[in-house]
Formats: structure tokens, sequence, C-alpha cells
């Protein structure tokens, strides 16, 4: 693999569990492939709750830019999903964020695992902006010390 490739160092900064419901599922009887992206936005989310970062539609706050996931097995209902969040690389106005999806009773082993990248923005001129320092450093605390 070429070096520019490697996937950068993820650092975990929260654990979420999420029941998995009966509604989650498809005819095809495991957990349709949407309901993966919804999973990785309430780890995001309550990491950012957990933070006390609460957006301001009339000022800034993050978005994300893009999203990616890839299945690696099913889900199915019943169960809970561990939902494992990690940053990787802070810019200047973006963060990179994935998601370690597995089953609590089955913790070895991933399921999916996705990631997003989060852009600071001014909401009401609709652009990307720096990340202010205060945000910066509460997200740089939830970071294990080691």
């Amino acid at each position: 693999m070429d070096e520019s490739q490697e996937t950068p160092p993820r650092i975990l900064v929260y654990e979420l569990e999420i029941p998995i419901r009966w509604g989650d599922m498809d005819a095809m009887g495991h957990v349709n492939n949407t309901v993966y992206f919804r999973y990785m936005e309430q780890a995001r989310i309550s990491w950012f709750d957990d933070l006390g970062l609460v957006p301001d539609p009339g000022g800034q706050g993050p978005v994300i830019v893009n999203a990616a996931c890839t299945f690696a097995r099913q889900f199915e209902y019943p169960g809970t999903v561990l939902a494992r969040q990690f940053v990787g690389e802070l810019g200047r106005s973006s963060i990179m964020t994935y998601v370690d999806m597995l089953r609590t009773d089955d913790p070895g082993v991933v399921y999916a695992h996705g990631s997003a990248k989060v852009v600071w923005v001014d909401f009401p001129r609709q652009k990307s902006v720096p990340m202010p320092q205060a945000i910066r450093d509460l997200m740089q605390r939830s970071w294990p010390r080691g």
C-alpha cells in the first residue's frame, strides 16, 4: 500500500451503546444499510453533547461534508450496537471522525466501520470558518493522555 493512502492515526474519544430496534430491520431480516449511518450520527452527536458542544443555527457549528460506511457483517435484532467514536486529523476548520460498530455480545468483531468529515461553519453565511480555539480545546480534552 502507498503510504499516502494509509489510514491516519485514530484516537478513541467516545463509546455509545445503541439498542437495535425491530424497526431498524428491512425485508431481508437484517438492519437496513441506512440505519448504520444513523448509528454513526448518534455516536457523533452524543460525543458533541457530552462535550457541551451545542450548534447555534444563528451562528456557528459543525456539519458533515461526507460520510462513508463499510459493511462487514449484518446486524440483526435483537441486540445492542457498541459504537466506538474516534477522531483523526484536526485541521483548520475540520476534523475527521471514524466509528467502529460492534455488537455488545460480540465485542471482538467489527460489523461495520465508517467515517465522516466534520467541518465548522458559519450557518448564516453557509461557509466554512476556522474552528474556534475553545472548540478545539474541548475536543482535545476528550482525547486520552498517553
